[in-house]
């Protein structure tokens, strides 16, 4: 183990680590990324972030490596052969809403251009940076998830609460969450 400086939850092994140090909290600007993102976020529902990330190759692989327009043309049979993944958390009604939100994405890439777009908007397309000084500094979720998960349930998309939407804008760097000491701040002039 390195002596860097982390945000106290991702000591658990290397796989978090690595998640923690290359991925979370960067600003994701494409689209197959965020869908990425929010199938992934949709699947962890209730459970521990950990369960999901050590699952997530068995999700790529499974869900076509995260591309929503085949997503969103999965049959009944499909469903069902997704339920029978030993490698998958197999939720059905989770696994329906990957196919549901793979449909209400593209709703909302006609609408706004990319659904990054769409999403990046809420915050002036300019990343939200709490600094928070301690774990519990961080919230569960915030009246902008709040806004955000209204939205997208108007829009059709489901397993979209508060707080799942709330760990997607940390996930993809809308909102910085990385601690004050973290050394992901002292990396490129402290912005991610």
């Amino acid at each position: 183990m390195d002596s860097k400086l982390r945000c106290g939850w991702c000591e658990k092994d290397d796989l978090y680590r690595a998640y923690h140090d290359n991925e979370w909290g960067r600003p994701v600007r494409d689209d197959r990324t965020m869908f990425e993102f929010l199938l992934l976020e949709t699947f962890q529902s209730g459970l521990s972030w950990y369960t999901v990330l050590a699952k997530r190759e068995h999700f790529q692989v499974a869900f076509d490596h995260f591309d929503y327009e085949k997503i969103s043309q999965y049959d009944e049979a499909k469903i069902q052969e997704l339920m029978q993944n030993a490698g998958l958390i197999r939720n059905q009604l989770k696994i329906r809403a990957a196919v549901t939100n793979a449909q209400a994405y593209q709703r909302v890439q006609n609408e706004f251009g990319t659904f990054c777009n769409y999403l990046w908007g809420f915050t002036n397309h300019q990343p939200i940076d709490n600094a928070p000084a301690t774990l519990r500094d961080i919230p569960a979720a915030t009246p902008l998830a709040d806004t955000i998960s209204k939205d997208l349930k108007k829009r059709g998309f489901t397993f979209v609460g508060p707080t799942v939407v709330y760990a997607h804008l940390q996930a993809t760097g809308i909102v910085n969450d990385h601690l004050q000491d973290c050394w992901t701040r002292k990396e490129g002039g402290g912005k991610l």
